[in-house]
């Protein structure tokens, strides 16, 4: 029987789900969970759900579906024994130092793979049922024949999402947030910076959109089928949705699961009748209904962006036009009716024009900042009417005039539902205690152990035509994405044997996309066994199914590739047992993460290390609608971007280049001796190959590049509050007269390269 499970982000959500008939609920605590910006549990409200639960026959699901750092895997672990004590039903898991530190310490604890692991195959959910993990939660950019294939062929659970927010990348490899401010969605800290507002260079002028903001998901329509399928577990998104809305749509497919063997037909169109209150984003199934994945990747794009659809959800109100602070009548009166996750002192008060429609109290509205910086739901509480017959609604704090506001649900879609947790918490005292985690010690490599992985200069390309050009640049190895373009070159071309390439196969490395849909894996495997056949032995594996396609072979070494996200040494750990021993690190990282992780020369032996690259920010598996007409667009701070359609999917890239090519022989110092200059996803130029020896003949700093995050590394509020503190102090010791030592900065060194933006 398949299951429904409903998201818990707060009490009252917990509440609404179990209420209207959830068979499981999934929740976050304060830290390690993809939803940090909703309220999550504390460690009394968490200990006193899963007992709560258990007793009304029920599972609750603990989201640990972030990446940590190697500063945070004590911590980590310390995290993972408190869960273990406390035995929730399963851990819903991205990071494979999460599954590695588990199978060594807490094996009693059922693993789910999140989303977030980047699952579209059987070949990976295979790969992760042999290492333990019980379910997996497929990609959401799947249509029906392939979650059919996918069940029968592995032994794995099935879970998937049917209903809610949808992400414009394929899960699990957006860099997008992280790009613009350190603040990543492998960390839970999601700007959902695809939405905003972009310019794109139209031929002949300028157009604005929201290019890829995408609509909802919603598979009511498609419960009979997939439930007929097999899936295990249907999902409903909204861990930052309000119980309202929570209530609403787990009645609504509890109804369809429930009623639709009687008449199909009739409880598909109730709970349709039962979602009408949601006035979310408009409504797609995505990749549903497409004969084939070609014309899936053909189509779906139109089905689901929309340019003129805001990043906004609901029903337009208006924007602030007037805001005072809330008096204290207000406040009492808020506080009153406030629910236990909220804080009635957090608000001030608003008038709303510009829209049809006057909130009342008990209305669910969201509030979006106009620069795109924030967003935030809220229920209101209060109404003062004043003697002009303006109505004041209270609205959370932070927000300013000209923001907009949204409703989400009228006041009388609300229902009250019996309260699950006890009302006194005072017995459930369990936290984290202060064991300490065992080092952990990488295998060491042994003298010729990576023979085939030599010292020197990597380059890699997105075509056979580009892997020509690089040639001046002397690498010792070449590194060839495999596409729909390369592997026509690699395998039809070179048929007679005549090689396409001027390298011989031992210097040429394959690269392969870190996306496997269950509809590809079939041909990818075919593909890899006839490179094998012609003698190309090292392939970058970027996704899971390459593992489990590759393992085993003879002669054949795979390095992990940046989407196998190696941010702390037990992941690395995971990735040995799969006979894994370099890796790539990912593009988010840090150098003193990087540093941590890899602390020996004999560790950094096994390490590629990325100096120059045009990451890809986020992708798509589908070809952008015919209507897109532009390839650089940009955001309101004048930031460029480019985005690349093709019929591999859809790629954004930023105009400038990841950069540290200033950098290399202080790198190689450090025991970084294998550097990567990576033009995948790119078009090279003989011009912009003399511009690359020229930096590195001058060890020049390239003008316009970026940094990404490895300078200041992952955006953290911790960081801020102390730099925020550091300089209130300097400040106050200024204003006392206190001399305050500035630090001297030299000239920086900036050489002008001449080194073209993507163009």
């Amino acid at each position: 029987m398949t299951e429904l499970l409903a998201p818990a982000g707060n009490i009252e959500a917990l509440d609404a789900a179990i209420g209207e008939g959830a068979d499981a609920v999934y929740m976050g605590l304060k830290s390690f969970n993809a939803r940090l910006r909703s309220s999550n549990f504390a460690w009394n409200q968490f200990e006193a759900a899963v007992q709560s639960v258990h007793r009304l026959g029920k599972k609750i699901y603990v989201t640990v579906n972030t990446v940590s750092e190697e500063h945070e895997t004590e911590r980590l672990y310390r995290f993972l024994n408190y869960l273990n004590k406390i035995g929730p039903d399963g851990l819903i898991v991205q990071d494979f130092g999460v599954v590695r530190m588990c199978q060594e310490f807490c094996p009693d604890l059922e693993l789910h793979a999140s989303t977030q692991m980047n699952v579209e195959s059987a070949a990976a959910a295979n790969l992760l049922s042999k290492e333990g993990l019980k379910r997996v939660v497929v990609a959401r950019e799947l249509g029906l024949e392939e979650i059919k294939q996918i069940k029968s062929k592995t032994n794995a659970e099935i879970e998937m999402f049917v209903h809610g927010a949808l992400c414009v990348s394929e899960s699990g490899l957006c860099l997008f947030s992280s790009f613009l401010g350190g603040k990543s969605a492998n960390r839970g800290m999601c700007t959902q910076a695809c939405r905003r507002l972009y310019n794109a260079e139209i031929p002949g002028s300028l157009s604005t959109g929201y290019y890829f903001s995408p609509c909802d998901l919603e598979l009511i329509g498609q419960v009979p089928e997939l439930m007929q399928a097999g899936v295990d577990s249907f999902k409903i998104e909204g861990r930052m949705k309000s119980a309202e809305y929570v209530g609403a749509v787990t009645a609504a497919y509890r109804y369809v699961m429930d009623h639709w063997e009687q008449d199909k037909k009739g409880a598909i169109a109730e709970g349709r009748r039962i979602l009408s209150t949601d006035f979310a984003r408009s409504k797609t199934d995505y990749w549903y209904g497409f004969k084939s994945v070609e014309e899936g990747v053909e189509e779906a794009g139109a089905k689901i962006l929309n340019p003129k659809q805001s990043g906004g959800t609901g029903i337009y109100l208006g924007k602030l036009s007037n805001l005072r602070p809330a008096t204290a009548e207000e406040k009492k009166q808020a506080a009153n009716i406030a629910a236990e996750s909220e804080k009635a002192s957090d608000i001030q008060m608003a008038l709303i024009t510009g829209g049809d429609y006057d909130p009342d109290p008990g209305d669910s509205i969201r509030l979006h900042k106009q620069d795109d910086s924030g967003r935030e739901s809220h229920k209101v509480r209060v109404l003062t009417v004043d003697d002009k017959n303006q109505r004041w609604i209270d609205v959370p704090n932070g927000f300013v005039k000209g923001d907009s506001v949204y409703l989400l649900q009228t006041k009388n879609m609300s229902k009250r539902y019996r309260r699950i947790l006890p009302p006194d918490l005072s017995s459930f005292r369990k936290q984290p205690g202060p064991e300490r985690l065992p080092v952990l010690d990488l295998t060491p490599v042994e003298k010729n152990g990576l023979g085939w992985f030599p010292e020197g200069l990597y380059v890699g390309v997105s075509t056979v035509a580009d892997a020509h050009l690089v040639g001046p640049l002397h690498p010792v190895r070449v590194i060839i994405e495999l596409n729909c373009e390369t592997t026509y070159d690699l395998l039809v071309k070179d048929k007679a044997d005549k090689p396409v390439l001027p390298y011989s196969k031992k210097m040429v490395i394959i690269s392969l996309d870190p996306f496997v849909p269950e509809g590809s894996e079939p041909q990818l495997e075919e593909t890899l066994g006839k490179l094998i056949e012609k003698g190309y032995s090292t392939f970058i594996v970027n996704n899971l199914a390459h593992i489990n396609i590759l393992k085993g072979k003879k002669d054949v070494h795979m390095i992990a590739g940046q989407y196998l996200y190696t941010f702390n040494k037990w992941a690395v750990s995971f990735l040995e047992n799969q006979n894994i021993m370099a890796v790539i690190p990912p593009a988010e990282n840090s150098e003193s993460n990087l540093c941590e992780t890899f602390e020996t020369e004999n560790e950094r032996s096994r390490v590629l290390l990325s100096v120059f690259a045009y990451p890809v920010l986020f992708r798509m598996r589908f070809k952008l609608p015919k209507d897109y007409d532009f390839t650089y667009f940009s955001d309101k701070e004048k930031m460029g971007f480019k985005v690349n359609s093709t019929a591999d999917g859809s790629f954004v890239m930023p105009e400038a280049p990841f950069s540290l090519l200033d950098k290399m022989d202080s790198l190689k110092t450090k025991g970084w001796k294998r550097q990567l200059i990576d033009f995948s996803k790119t078009k090279v130029t003989k011009g912009e190959i003399s511009g690359l020896l020229n930096l590195l003949q001058s060890h020049g700093y390239l003008e316009g590049s970026s940094r990404f995050n490895w300078k200041d590394g992952f955006y953290s509020p911790e960081k801020i509050e102390a730099y925020q503190a550091a300089n209130a102090r300097r400040q106050a010791e200024e204003e006392q007269g206190i001399k305050v030592r500035r630090p001297r900065y030299g000239k920086s060194g900036k050489g002008k390269s001449g080194f073209p933006k993507r163009r």
